[in-house]
């Protein structure tokens, strides 16, 4: 499980160090392979274990490439998918597509979304959470069945 926002670097190279809090697991759970793809509703990467891109993957290929909302799905998702493996260091290697359609610069996010991670641009990252902040301080967050019952 992933969680946690932590700063991380870009190197001139298009690598990322993952944090060592989380390489042991990745190790042992995926042997370090992971999938990279775009994130469609914001300016961010998602980056899954192996294991668990597999599920997603297996959602996306009972769609049907019939349908256009749902072939446009696939062709996002898995037209912009990247296998990514860690290599003994612990990087990643994103590629430059990727690392465009973020904006990523040098300094990132990794942000642990339980089963996957999300790779943001740091600016872009601190303007979304004011972002999010705002909607909830201003009472514009509404709450769907199942918020209404979530409880901290």
């Amino acid at each position: 499980m992933f969680r946690g926002a932590t700063t991380i670097s870009l190197d001139s190279k298009g690598r990322l160090a993952i944090p060592a809090k989380y390489r042991n697991a990745l190790s042992i759970d995926c042997e370090g392979k992971m999938v990279c793809t775009i994130d469609i509703k914001q300016p961010c990467l998602l980056l899954y274990p192996l294991p668990e891109w597999q599920i997603i993957e297996k959602k996306l290929t009972q769609l049907s490439s019939m349908n256009p909302a749902e072939r446009r799905l696939q062709r996002l998702l898995l037209g912009h998918a990247d296998d990514c493996e860690m290599d003994k260091n612990g990087r990643l290697l994103l590629s430059a597509p990727l690392r465009q359609h973020a904006g990523l610069d040098k300094k990132l996010m990794l942000v642990g979304q339980l089963n996957k991670f999300e790779i943001w641009d740091e600016a872009a990252w601190h303007d979304q959470i004011a972002q999010d902040m705002d909607v909830e301080r201003d009472g514009e967050f509404i709450l769907n069945e199942r918020l209404e019952d979530f409880s901290l």
